[in-house]
């Protein structure tokens, strides 16, 4: 291809157009449009901030292509998404993947061949086969389970000002590191299963003790289930205001989204309460199939109540009192995450000792952790793994 027709295709980008505004893409439409000039001068100025550009995350433009292109979010893998795409789109879809195939092979020879004062200093970015068509038409087939745009490289997101924001470097967590609460944590699997299988699932509540590993258990399911079409959102009480309209937003997206609200309690008078009771069950809008809200809390019934609340002066104190537990009602799935008695808590202790290769005679580490559960405060899974954590790494305990 020559270089000017490479200039007006990249220009004429239509389905991608939104590959432009990737810094890399931008710098490289640049640096070729320097050389389409013949401006010798200009195009090293701008192949050197293309080569400064790409090699923040790499040295292979071919690869970078193809990552950004098979993340990019598009008309027509929203479509796809919603249903199927229109013959003139998928002619101008395959028309454009063509080219990025072709355009992931450019070297720097490719635009120095025949241009005088060619910068010669300049060592040239790395290239590879690429097969970007058909992973692409791959990808569209795979839309419901690998998502697409953000949703594509990332599984865990937070809320800000609104938006969803990826988080890089997500809390590892596993399920099979986290013994003492199988039969808790199945029920979650279990509905968290038939949410990704389009069938009706519930909101669920994981309320209990400190230390129980409500979270880590939210957490688990989310990274065992990401390659399944599963993301979790982090919401904080305070952005309880801004969901529906990402709840909205995420309606017709065909992954499947789990709502985490983590540490959730409410005050009698908290504006935060009546956000969450419309989120869960009560607008007119409805909840959408594809996200499930799974909250964590200390409080059964989720709001802090005095006693001076039980002998106010409201005259409709049974009205009352059904207004403040109508909110955990509506978590269709309650699960209860209690302090371990002796057996289960020395059960985790074992099983983490084995995780963490800690080589300790059974009863030696039966006495010691229970000591140290003794000066915590209490038995729970954190205890214990703060007590593995502290013997894998010698410090006395």
């Amino acid at each position: 291809m020559r270089l000017e027709e490479m200039k007006n295709r990249l220009a004429g980008l239509v389905i991608f157009r939104e590959l432009l505004k990737d810094p890399v893409a931008a710098a490289f439409r640049e640096m070729l449009e320097a050389r389409c000039r013949a401006d010798g001068e200009a195009f090293t100025a701008s192949c050197a901030a293309f080569e400064a550009a790409l090699f923040e995350s790499g040295d292979n433009w071919s690869a970078y292509l193809h990552d950004i292109v098979l993340e990019s979010e598009n008309v027509c893998v929203r479509h796809q998404a919603a249903g199927g795409v229109s013959p003139v789109l998928e002619t101008t879809l395959h028309r454009e993947l063509a080219f990025f195939d072709e355009l992931a092979q450019v070297r720097l020879e490719t635009l120095t061949d025949g241009l005088p004062g060619a910068p010669a200093f300049l060592e040239s970015w790395a290239v590879a086969p690429s097969a970007i068509s058909t992973d692409y038409v791959q990808r569209m087939r795979e839309v419901s389970s690998k998502g697409y745009g953000i949703f594509a490289r990332y599984h865990v997101f937070t809320v800000e000002d609104g938006q969803l924001v990826p988080v890089k470097y997500p809390d590892p967590q596993r399920l099979e590191e986290l013994p003492g609460y199988e039969k808790e944590r199945e029920k979650v699997i279990a509905n968290t299963r038939a949410l990704l299988a389009g069938k009706p699932a519930n909101n669920v509540l994981l309320y209990g003790d400190a230390g129980t590993g409500k979270s880590s258990a939210i957490k688990a399911i989310a990274n065992a289930f990401a390659d399944e079409g599963l993301r979790l959102v982090e919401v904080k009480k305070n952005q309880l205001y801004q969901i529906p309209d990402l709840m909205d937003a995420l309606a017709s997206n065909p992954l499947k989204f789990i709502l985490f609200i983590d540490d959730l309690s409410f005050t009698a008078n908290d504006d935060n309460f009546a956000a969450l009771k419309a989120i869960l069950e009560g607008s007119v809008g409805g909840r959408a199939h594809n996200i499930a809200v799974y909250a964590t809390s200390n409080r059964r019934h989720l709001i802090k109540e005095t006693l001076t609340d039980r002998t106010g002066d409201d005259i409709h104190e049974s009205d009352t009192r059904q207004e403040l537990m109508s909110l955990s009602a509506r978590f269709g799935l309650t699960i209860t995450f209690g302090s371990p008695d002796r057996d289960r808590y020395l059960h985790i202790v074992e099983q983490l000792a084995r995780q963490y290769g800690v080589e300790m005679d059974a009863r030696e580490l039966a006495v010691r952790s229970e000591a140290f559960a003794i000066r915590a405060g209490g038995r729970s899974a954190r205890v214990a793994k703060q007590f593995i954590e502290l013997c894998k790494a010698g410090v006395p305990c």
